[in-house]
């Protein structure tokens, strides 16, 4: 039978009735038979408390011992399943409950708890995974001092590490053991323990805290990749002192680890002080990673990092308040990653990483509120949502209250709640009170699903000088809420004068307008600007100053002017992308009806511009010059999608543009091809990223120049981001040399399992018809393992949410296909299955024949027998 699942919800918060303020745990390691010994001091916490019982949570957990305050507990008096621990006539003072319990590490495919990774052991404990290791009151609200002990082989594993400072080590007398003391004096939740322990090579370095401390920092990895941790390194040391100069954040232990391990199911985990990595978002060389890559091991490595406080030093009350650590984290490797790069271009790619995956999440059946009001089961809800939009509130709050008052929002949040598992209310009233401020209404943001659409008109009155704005706002209906209030949402703005300058106002009536801001608070405000000179183009939106969908009536003309002045570079990207949105939403149209493609001159013309316009960082005009994707296209068409006229659209457009912009494509990718010693800094990411761009855009002509100088860029390269960029530009075009190209890749790389993760993904979006088929065949595949997330991910969800026309084929076995994955899959690995079942979140919105084959997968996962909750959840949902 299938899992039956309880929903939890938000009302029905209760704090625990017990806590636990100190942890102490006992692991004798072995691959198959893994003993623990949990040491508890409980206490009663609330009056329920009095009824004498006591309740932990387990998944999967064989009971060997039980004792309370060091006396074994009689049969009759407690009751212990595998997925729950229930002791009768507990003490209604503090009390120390000793388990003793067994686990599998070898047999957990689930990767939750303690579980093997290559000849490691690792654990995952966010969000739940803690009750598979030891019976625990396993909630976030319970913070408790932890202290490990670690017993293992030596010559299995010579490294044993855990959370804190290490107190004592030593071999254990008569045996080939060894053991290792890890004391943890923060309070922490159970979510955030680690342990791991193997044989790891070890890269090492220090940092001195602005206070003057010696910070002891190391990345373990596997035996031979120590080299392809430097970057980490120095990304950590940035990151550190960054926390210090933007947050006045200073690191608190006397060591930080950082291990990165092959089996991960999610990107890496802030577990205090021993942050455990997904090892692409660790190791990198010019050879094997792309700038792309860099960027990602940089803000990875800082988003665990700034977690010691967001997320650790305060934690979550629940896990409905999940944003509250995720959203506000997300928050300040974004700007993080502004400082270290550029931050137009990081804005830009913020916003597109938004748009393609929260966008669609907000308008589909999987809609939720950054902070939800209820979860069947909460590891389906690390979702763009509560990440990327749940950074975008907190960069909406920022520009309402200016840079200086939301520092002063953030100390007091770090004063006020330092130890302390926290609630949104809690955030929100740190900024309130440090600056007299009502964010009532803002906090709609967190309690309303879906993205709000602003509708602008403009009227410029040339006799008395005034130009009116008119916003309404409204926000469709979701998934359990029908109607909407009206938000606060700030419109960063400019009116655009005829010389491509701001325009000045004498005086504004209407809206509350601060600066540079727009405070649309109402359903729909006008704003009147008085004393402008002249007819403006407003400018609005700048730097996406709120995650809304924006409808304004703006002529080609008028959108190509913005292209060529807007002082706010994101709305220079915005209009380009604008013109070419319209382009391809009317070349799909023409598509299905028969009709010629139009020619788009007015796109042609404002990227030459852009291409020209050397003031321009590289990096920007790379972002310019990718046109929305077909996904893209397919979010703003919403309904009755036809993936395969998408893309004939698409493809039409690049060879118009490749052609309009002629012999320039080729001259300007020969100069920005000057050979010079590979770096991964921005400045020289921005001139390949410009370069592979405009390559893109030649490929897209099929002539035989452009294909010699992509085939000759692809053998001459030397770095992983050159000769990928011109395998997927051959690969996307569907070009003869493609299997070349692809096998001699593969013959390279097939040893290298982050680069075979991206040939598997170059095999799984290769846009044919053979395609499914090359996917079928690759998972029989020596380099595939089932077993392991970033290959599933690779290949499985490469073709399921990258490929969109074979994915979507209009005879269904695409969906068939990830049907039969996904049922096979969630037998061992639960949660890697129901995440690549979002490729269905925009189900409804396919054309009638492909719509009906996309639900008859669905149902058919969701009548399966034994589903998993997590599988169950999200087919359910996705079907509602």
């Amino acid at each position: 039978m299938t899992t039956e699942t309880v929903p939890f919800r938000l009302e029905d918060y209760r704090p625990p009735a017990f806590t636990i303020d100190r942890v102490h745990l006992d692991f004798a390691l072995s691959p198959s038979a893994t003993r623990v010994v949990a040491t508890l001091s409980l206490r009663p916490n609330t009056e329920e408390a009095q009824n004498g019982t006591l309740e932990l949570v387990g998944d999967e957990i064989v009971l060997k011992g039980l004792m309370l305050n060091g006396i074994p507990l009689d049969a009759g008096r407690y009751e212990a399943l595998p997925a729950s621990l229930v002791i009768r006539d507990v003490p209604l003072a503090p009390f120390t409950l000793t388990i003793e319990t067994e686990i599998d590490p070898a047999a957990n495919t689930k990767l939750m708890g303690l579980y093997r990774s290559g000849s490691a052991y690792c654990t995952q404990c966010e969000a739940e995974g803690f009750r598979r290791i030891t019976y625990f009151l396993d909630r976030p609200d319970v913070l408790a001092v932890y202290t490990t002990r670690i017993e293992a082989r030596r010559s299995e594993a010579p490294v044993l590490l855990a959370n804190g400072n290490p107190v004592e080590s030593g071999d254990v007398a008569g045996t080939d053991r060894h053991y290792a003391i890890w004391h943890d004096p923060f309070p922490k939740p159970s979510y955030l323990f680690a342990l791991v322990a193997g044989d790891l090579g070890l890269v090492s370095d220090s940092f001195t805290t602005m206070s003057g401390r010696r910070v002891d920092l190391r990345i373990y990895c596997e035996h031979g990749k120590e080299g392809r941790c430097r970057y980490a390194m120095e990304a950590l040391k940035r990151s550190m002192r960054w926390d210090e100069t933007a947050f006045g954040r200073e690191y608190d232990l006397d060591i930080f680890v950082i291990v990165a391990v092959s089996d991960f199911n999610m990107g890496a985990m802030e577990n205090k002080g021993l942050n455990i990595f997904n090892d692409k978002y660790v190791l990198a060389d010019p050879d094997t990673a792309t700038d792309v890559d860099y960027a990602n091991v940089e803000g990875v490595i800082a988003h665990e990092y700034f977690h010691n406080w967001t997320g650790n030093r305060i934690t979550c009350r629940d896990w409905f308040q999940l944003c509250l650590k995720e959203g506000l984290t997300v928050f300040r490797d974004q700007e993080f990653s502004s400082d270290m790069r550029s931050r137009p271009v990081k804005r830009i790619a913020d916003v597109r990483t938004l748009q393609a995956r929260q966008f669609p999440e907000d308008g589909g059946p999987l809609a939720h509120p950054v902070r939800p009001e209820i979860y069947h089961e909460i590891s389906n809800f690390y979702t763009p949502t509560v990440y990327e939009k749940g950074a975008e509130v907190v960069r909406m709050l920022e520009t309402i209250l200016g840079a200086d008052d939301f520092r002063k929002g953030m100390d007091l949040y770090f004063e006020r709640h330092d130890g302390e598992a926290a609630t949104v209310e809690d955030f929100l009233a740190c900024f309130a009170d440090a600056t007299g401020r009502d964010l009532s209404q803002f906090a709609l943001w967190y309690a309303q699903a879906g993205t709000p659409q602003i509708v602008a008109r403009g009227h410029y009155d040339g006799d008395a000088k005034t130009f009116s704005l008119t916003l309404a706002q409204s926000t469709p209906p979701t998934p359990g809420q029908p109607t909407k209030q009206p938000m606060h949402i700030p419109v960063r703005f400019g009116l655009i004068g005829p010389n491509g300058e701001d325009l000045a106002f004498s005086s504004v009536e209407g809206a509350a307008v601060e600066g540079d801001v727009i405070h649309l608070t109402e359903t729909a405000e006008t704003i009147v600007f008085r004393g402008v000179a002249s007819r403006p183009i407003p400018s609005l939106l700048r730097n996406f100053s709120a995650p809304v969908r924006l409808a304004i009536d703006m002529s080609a003309d008028d959108l190509l002017f913005q292209v060529r002045a807007d002082a706010d570079p994101f709305n220079r990207w915005q209009a380009a992308q604008t013109l070419a949105m319209r382009a391809l939403i009317a070349g799909t149209a023409d598509v299905l009806t028969g009709r010629p493609v139009a020619a788009q001159p007015t796109l042609a013309t404002g990227l030459a511009e852009v291409l020209d316009n050397e003031e321009l960082e590289p990096a920007f005009r790379a972002q310019v010059l990718q046109i929305p994707s077909e996904a893209d296209v397919a979010r703003e068409i919403g309904q009755n999608v036809d993936p395969d006229a998408i893309a004939l659209s698409r493809r039409q457009l690049r060879l118009a543009l490749a052609r309009a912009l002629g012999p320039s494509l080729m001259r300007r990718y020969q100069a920005l091809g000057v050979k010079a010693a590979y770096s991964p800094d921005a400045a020289d990411a921005g001139r390949r990223a410009l370069r592979n761009a405009l390559l893109d855009l030649l490929v897209a002509t099929g002539e035989d120049e452009a294909i010699a100088a992509t085939t000759r860029q692809f053998h001459d390269a030397d770095n992983m981001t050159d000769r990928l960029a011109a395998l997927a530009s051959v690969s996307s075009a569907a070009l003869p040399q493609r299997r070349e190209l692809l096998d001699a890749f593969h013959e390279r790389y097939r040893n290298d399992p982050l680069v075979l993760d991206k040939w598997l993904t170059l095999e799984a979006t290769v846009p044919a018809a053979e395609t499914l088929d090359r996917v079928k065949a690759l998972l029989s595949q020596p380099g595939f393992a089932h077993s392991n997330p970033n290959r599933v991910r690779a290949l499985v969800g490469g073709f399921s949410a990258a490929n969109p026309t074979q994915f979507n084929r209009a005879d269904g076995a695409g969906f068939d296909f990830l049907a039969d994955f996904v049922l096979d899959l969630d037998r061992r690995n639960p949660q890697t299955a129901a995440r690549l079942l979002v490729a269905f979140r925009s189900w409804r919105a396919l054309e009638p024949g492909r719509r009906t084959r996309a639900e008859h997968a669905l149902r058919r996962i969701a009548a399966a027998e034994r589903l998993s909750s997590d599988t169950l959840d999200i087919v359910t949902r996705t079907l509602a």
